[in-house]
This record gives structure tokens, C-alpha cells and sequence, in this order.
């Protein structure tokens, strides 16, 4: 498995996040976004940070790096690399694998993913084979859509979207296209956008809060 950074808002968690950060960054990136959400205290919950692989990544001159695929173009909806995708995923499946085997029920996880990350969430939530509480996206896109099965038990998983109106990295029109692909998949899915460029804020993070806590 790849290492991870792992915080528990409780002892004996019962649920588990697992929130995959973006290019270049690493578990650290979110790992003190917890009291953000203003989740209730009543949630027991064990966060999962984990630090993507080390590897080139053509639009950065080949620069090894913390990444969970490569990227060849600024158009990221452009050939998109699917096979690091699928590959990769199989990290943060493991992860929901161990969380189960500690003793968590898997609809009592969720995937979460910011840029790269989200990618990851989604593409791994909606292909994962065991039942899980949700995935959310945040500043992402969905390049995987075309593979997704129809008939998995994820196909109609609860989904959150936040982005930023200015992004200048991944661009709006595709995180539109990924949330009007799942709504019209028929997933239950919240899409909230934010004035803001490449990032999170307070009030996506609130908001995230209130979905997670009543994901699980």
C-alpha cells in the first residue's frame, strides 16, 4: 500500500474518508481540513490521506513528482491517460479494502478527491464492487466516463461537486460535463460552485460538511 497520513476525529471510528489530494502535492496537503467541515461530534470518523505515487509527468518536463497519473496536455480533456488512471486506482481501492477489514462497513465510506485526486475518487468509487456511503470531487473532471459500468453497485452513487468558477486549471465546462453526465446517469448528486480559482474555501468546505455527514 502507499504510505498515508491518518488522523481520527474519535476512538473506534466507525466510518472512514479517504481524500486524495492533487498534482504535485501530497497527503499533507488536506490533512488538517477536518475541523473545516464542522462535521458533528457525534461522528466517529477515520480520515485517510494518501500520498500518491512518485513519477514523471510530461507537462512538467518529465519532473518526477507526487502524481496519481500523468498529464500530456493543458487541455485536460484532451488524451487523457487512462491506463495511469486504472492502474492507479488500485491504491486507493486498497485502502477502502483495508478500511472494510479493520471492521468498517463499506457504506460507511467515502471517497473524497481534489484535482488529480477527484479524478481518482470518482473513477475508483464508481468501479469499487462492495457498496460505498459517497465520492466527492472538488476542482475535478470525470475523463473516465466512458468505461464506467452501468450496472455496478456504484453506477447510482451520491455525489458531490464543488468547483471554482475561475479555475484556471481545470476548467469549469469540464466539471459541468462530469456533473451533467452523472446526473443524467441518475447518480444523486449536489454541485455547488464557488468564486474562486484552483482551490477550496470555507464555504465549500461547510458545505462539504453537511453532505458528508449525512453520507454517513
Amino acid at each position: 500500500m502507499l504510505d498515508s497520513i491518518i488522523k481520527e476525529t474519535k476512538a473506534n471510528p466507525n466510518a472512514a474518508i479517504i481524500w486524495m489530494h492533487g498534482l504535485g502535492a501530497d497527503g499533507h496537503d488536506f490533512a488538517d481540513i477536518a475541523p473545516e467541515l464542522g462535521l458533528p461530534e457525534n461522528l466517529a470518523i477515520r480520515f485517510i490521506f494518501p500520498h500518491a505515487p512518485i513519477m514523471p509527468v510530461t507537462i512538467n518536463g518529465g519532473y518526477k513528482m507526487r502524481a496519481w497519473y500523468d498529464i500530456s496536455d493543458m487541455d485536460l480533456g484532451h488524451n487523457p491517460d487512462i491506463e495511469g488512471i486504472e492502474k492507479n486506482s488500485k491504491f486507493v481501492a486498497e485502502f477502502v479494502d483495508a478500511e472494510i477489514e479493520k471492521g468498517i462497513s463499506s457504506e460507511k465510506i467515502l471517497l473524497i478527491g481534489f484535482s488529480q485526486g477527484g479524478v481518482m475518487a470518482l473513477h475508483t468509487a464508481t468501479r469499487y464492487p462492495k457498496k460505498l456511503a459517497g465520492v466527492a470531487s472538488l476542482s475535478s473532471y470525470f475523463p473516465t466516463t466512458s468505461t464506467m459500468p452501468s450496472d455496478g453497485v456504484n453506477s447510482k452513487i451520491p455525489v458531490f461537486f464543488g468547483y471554482g468558477n475561475y479555475d484556471n486549471v481545470v476548467s469549469p465546462s469540464l466539471s459541468q460535463k462530469a456533473y451533467d453526465f452523472l446526473k443524467s446517469n441518475g447518480n444523486p448528486i449536489e454541485k455547488h460552485s464557488y468564486d474562486m480559482q484552483h482551490s477550496v474555501c470555507i464555504e465549500e468546505l461547510t458545505t462539504l460538511g453537511k453532505w458528508i455527514a449525512k453520507c454517513l
